[in-house]
């Protein structure tokens, strides 16, 4: 390929992104401006990909860890013939039901491989799709699978301290199949990168153990060169390239300006003239579309090539690889499996804290599921997510199958997403519930994209008091703020008998119902018991209710009528209305319509019907 050739094509990148931003008023052209060289590069030359079938197993994955500039992820899309991927798609950028939101969402685009919003999820993503390429190349053969991962991210992604895990587990692990191409723009929205950091990312990831190089990002031969060499490295690489955010527009190039916002209509029209591009919003010529066109199909030949050693196999092990990889479903005696252990426990209940009851349901599936993945954030011993029997993954044998993450919850949160995506296996990670605060993000990234991961959390007692309360597991709903998400908590005792506020009123119910529907996840949930923390929240409706007015609302999510003593049960005009029309048993005494917040003393209060309330004497203090 000619310089000619390789220039118009990557500007055929840049304009599309230019003109999606522009249209939609809205977007991050800077980056697919000035990383179209290295994408073209990558594309044309490196990445093994059939445009035709996006979901091919042993595709070579590009993961835009820079999520903001996923119009040059859109544009490579569109441009190599990807069916779902229409120009249409394009001119419809961040708009609502689009398939091109401003960040890459893998469940709603085809050919995005992963949900890159936050920066630095991309990074730890990809650091667990490459850990599960190794580990299914060790067990099925490197004949069918054999692929590379290839990341572009940007300043903020290693600015972010996720990265610092990920990165180290990378390099320990030695996945030398991991290539990063680092956009080294030196712009971020505040201005110059200098303004907040001058880390030496290369010194950085070497310190890690990863190959590093600095290259000019402009320079197609470079580009091509370091690829080259990184894909014969027995350590993952970064390559660090230089560039100009915004390349091609005259006055906002290498600046801010270039980064968040639309480069405007003038800036646009003299960009387009300085790169040569003479042609219409959306107009991509033919001779340039149909090169991109056949960089699409070049990968049919390695796809048919796969699909014959494939075949080849055993029937055994390609059924196997089917059920785990491209079907993604589950033994089918799996149920069975369950409803039997559930059948001797309740036969036979044993007296056994909670982590050793999850460790006797791990002790059945590790050997139903091959594909069970387990692994702990540095608390093998306290989670008891290791059974007999299991082999560790390290760098020089991927064949185990249990994973040390070391003390990286957020890293091995991330990671775990990328396992999970890439196929083949169904991991699950351990820490103590109060940790999963490190692991947030991620766990949020999983719920979004719908990733089938288990986080194994223990130690969420506020019985564990002789830790101290740094490491006391708060008894709060922290997946409510977490869509899709479903949680399963285990009451180890019962809830006692509770008098209501009105004397001779009656009992309220002596216990809470295992189980109930929640309104929004609409999953079976076991609750738990009366004995909560009195800083509690509602289950479903979650940290809004911390608030004074909107925490004198009714439960709304598990509201239970009963007979009011009023002769109007829907009045609004009495203060107690609202506690008389129904009554939650989602947290009982901590529930969030029964409480009240009272400023002066900091603490929660149960509400009285004819006054403002005050605070119960002993309640505990907000945190």
């Amino acid at each position: 390929m000619t310089r000619v050739d390789h220039s118009r094509m990557a500007n055929a990148i840049r304009a599309l992104a230019m003109d999606a931003v522009e249209k939609a008023k809205s977007g991050h052209p800077g980056l697919p401006m000035g990383a179209a060289d290295i994408a073209t590069v990558l594309f044309t030359q490196f990445l093994k990909f059939d445009a035709a079938d996006p979901r091919w197993p042993d595709r070579d994955r590009f993961i835009l860890s820079a999520g903001h500039g996923s119009m040059l992820l859109y544009a490579l899309l569109y441009l190599t013939g990807n069916a779902e991927m229409t120009l249409d798609e394009i001119k419809n950028f961040r708009q609502l039901g689009s398939k091109t939101p401003g960040h890459p969402e893998n469940f709603m685009t085809s050919g995005v491989e992963a949900t890159t919003g936050p920066l630095g999820q991309g990074i730890s993503f990809s650091v667990g799709s490459a850990l599960a390429e190794r580990r299914l190349a060790a067990e099925f053969g490197e004949d069918i699978v054999d692929h590379t991962t290839y990341v572009l991210c940007s300043d903020g992604d290693l600015m972010e301290g996720v990265s610092h895990e990920a990165l180290a587990l990378a390099g320990h692990l030695k996945l030398s199949k991991l290539i990063f191409l680092y956009d080294d723009n030196s712009v971020t929205i505040d201005g110059p990168i200098s303004l907040s950091d001058s880390v030496d990312q290369v010194t950085r990831f070497k310190a890690h153990g990863w190959n590093a190089v600095r290259i000019d990002g402009h320079d197609q031969k470079a580009i091509a060169a370091a690829i080259t060499q990184a894909q014969s490295s027995d350590r993952p690489s970064l390559i660090a390239c230089k560039t100009t955010i915004g390349f091609g527009a005259p006055t906002k190039a290498g600046t801010s300006k270039a980064h968040g916002e639309p480069l405007g209509a003038d800036e646009l029209a003299a960009a387009k003239k300085a790169l040569g591009w003479n042609y219409g919003p959306f107009e991509v010529p033919d001779d340039v579309l149909q090169a991109w066109r056949n960089v699409g199909k070049q990968g049919a030949s390695a796809h048919a090539e796969w699909r014959g050693r494939f075949e080849a196999k055993p029937d055994a092990v390609r059924q196997e690889f089917i059920r785990r990889v491209i079907d993604r479903k589950r033994p089918e005696n799996l149920a069975d499996v369950i409803r039997t252990l559930k059948e001797k426990l309740v036969a036979e209940p044993p007296t056994i804290a909670t982590r050793k009851a999850s460790e006797m349901a791990l002790e059945v599936l590790v050997p139903l599921m091959p594909e069970l993945l387990l692994g702990s954030a540095d608390l093998t011993p306290s989670n008891n997510t290791r059974v007999k029997g299991l082999k560790d993954v390290t760098p020089g044998d991927f064949t185990g199958r249990y994973i040390h993450y070391g003390i990286r919850e957020m890293g091995m949160a991330a990671a775990m997403n990328g396992i999970s995506t890439h196929g083949g296996f169904a991991p699950a990670g351990g820490t103590f519930l109060c940790f999963t605060d490190y692991a947030r993000p991620s766990m949020r990234i999983a719920a979004l994209s719908h990733t089938p991961v288990v986080y194994i959390m223990t130690h969420d007692s506020i019985g564990l008091g002789e830790d101290g309360p740094t490491q006391t597991g708060r008894r709060t709903s922290r997946s409510s703020i977490w869509p899709r998400s479903a949680r399963c908590r285990i009451c180890a005792c019962s809830a006692p008998r509770m008098r209501s506020r009105r004397r001779n009123a009656g009992n309220w119910r002596s216990s809470v119902p295992p189980a109930r529907r929640c309104w929004r996840s609409r999953v079976k949930t076991s609750l738990r018991c009366a004995y909560q923390p009195v800083q509690t929240i509602c289950a479903a409706t979650g940290p809004t209710n911390w608030w004074p007015r909107k925490a004198k609302r009714r439960c709304r999510c598990m509201r239970r009528a009963r007979r009011s003593r009023s002769p109007s049960p829907r009045r609004k005009s009495s203060p107690g209305a609202a506690s008389r029309r129904g009554w939650c048993r989602c947290l009982r005494s901590n529930c969030c319509w029964r409480n009240r917040w009272s400023g002066a003393t900091r603490s929660w209060a149960m509400p009285r019907s004819k006054s403002r309330s005050k605070p119960r004497s002993g309640s505990a203090g907000m945190p």
